[in-house]
């Protein structure tokens, strides 16, 4: 048992101050330092520094591990030019990110106090470094293919992949189900996939309305993707309509990501089915996307998150640096709460989303917990001033293990 004394604790509703936190794995008890000395009087003491603020460790529920070697390789701005250079670079990106590449990127968000992800794996070449990763993992193997006479080695493929998977045996890892896209998998391959969702209650994800591309080819086989799916595999028409993808997944809570091109009544099926809305803010600003309407959202209780997406469309995979953009992307949101929601987005409901019992400072929680050293005395703006400052992360918690810790700034 260990005992953890900081300066503030972040809870839910409030922020905490004269409490100290016992734990092992699990948050035991939350009390003062007293009351928790006698009854863990063997316990492993800890006592931070002045202004130091103990928090939920981040959660970011959607990254594309296999993609990290990209830095200016591809074309940002518009969401068919990437796609292209996608494809141009595709063996470079992908064969220039061996295990250190992806252990790389690992790192780079547990640097910034990230203790939870969902990575989409398109190939399975990340599941070493992700089997290896210091935090827990939520592995999304992933399902793509939109050709009927592929489906079965397809379906071969993935099912290759996930039974690989399933057979880590390790905490904090849990295997999981992606479908690319409703423009890119045949329903057949998505049907096949479901059936082991509901199954063995695997946590399920999906990319869903990205770009104007998508919506014209979902809604009437026009567009640019016209041209780029009769060029690539000679298809003609789309495999499925918008209305038809989401119809498959009613009876499973998914994470949709993106949804920015979505309609009202894709909104209401959305809200219906208990969905989940993963918000890439960055990820939409460089391939040309529209901001998403939180708003819209908000107002048919939709839940949403926000997620960093790969470095393929991002700079770094970093949720405080995601976080901010969304600040000020929508600027038509009240501040304060705005803030409180972003935090709440990486936090507890990114936890509830996949189904984790983490994301926030409470008793029987797991024990994923960072630790930032404030200025000073944190006031009733502090989610502000989260996002707004980066203070350094000297403590990273997981499971309850101290997992990193740096020089405390003074």
């Amino acid at each position: 048992m260990k005992i953890i004394t900081p300066h503030y604790i972040l809870m839910r509703d409030r922020v905490s101050t004269n409490l100290s936190i016992a734990f092992d794995k699990t948050i035991e008890k939350i009390a003062p330092l007293d009351e928790l000395i006698e009854m863990y009087p063997d316990a492993q003491r800890t006592t931070l520094r002045e202004n130091s603020l103990l928090m939920p460790g981040l959660i970011n529920a959607h990254v594309h591990i296999e993609f990290s070697a990209n830095k200016t390789e591809l074309s940002y701005g518009d969401f068919m030019s990437w796609l292209y250079s996608v494809i141009e670079n595709r063996e470079e990106l992908i064969g220039g990110c061996n295990i250190e590449c992806m252990k790389n990127a690992c790192d780079m968000m547990l640097e910034n106090g990230i203790t939870t992800f969902g990575t989409i794996s398109s190939h399975g070449m990340d599941l070493d470094a992700c089997v290896s990763a210091k935090q827990n993992v939520v592995y999304f193997n992933e399902v793509i293919g939109s050709q009927a006479t592929m489906a079965d080695a397809l379906y071969a493929d993935f099912l290759s992949r996930l039974d690989a998977s399933k057979s880590v045996k390790r905490e904090g890892f849990y295997p999981a189900v992606a479908i690319h896209s409703p423009y890119s998998v045949h329903p057949v391959l998505i049907k096949k996939a479901l059936k082991i969702v509901k199954d063995e209650k695997l946590k399920i994800t999906a990319h869903f309305m990205e770009s104007q591309a998508e919506r014209d080819w979902l809604d009437n086989s026009n567009g640019e993707f016209k041209e780029f799916f009769h060029k690539l595999v000679k298809q003609e028409s789309n495999v499925s309509s918008a209305k038809e993808f989401l119809e498959l997944f009613n009876e499973s809570e998914t994470l949709l990501t993106h949804v920015v091109h979505a309609n009202e009544e894709e909104l209401n099926t959305v809200a219906k089915a208990k969905h989940t809305v993963i918000h890439c803010p960055i990820s939409n600003r460089l391939l040309g996307n529209p901001t998403l309407n939180i708003k819209e959202l908000n107002d048919k209780n939709i839940r949403w998150i926000v997620a960093t997406d790969g470095l393929s469309s991002n700079y770094k995979l970093d949720l405080f640096e995601e976080m901010k953009m969304s600040l000020f992307m929508h600027s038509d949101a009240p501040l304060l709460k705005f803030a409180q929601a972003l935090l709440d987005g990486v936090t507890i409901h990114a936890a509830q989303a996949l189904g984790l019992n983490t994301g926030e400072i409470a008793e029987g929680k797991n024990a994923d917990m960072i630790v930032l050293d404030l200025d000073k005395e944190p006031t009733q703006e502090l989610a502000i001033h989260l996002i707004l400052h980066r203070y350094n992360i000297s403590k990273v918690y997981i499971n309850g293990t101290l997992t990193k810790e740096t020089n405390e700034s003074h």
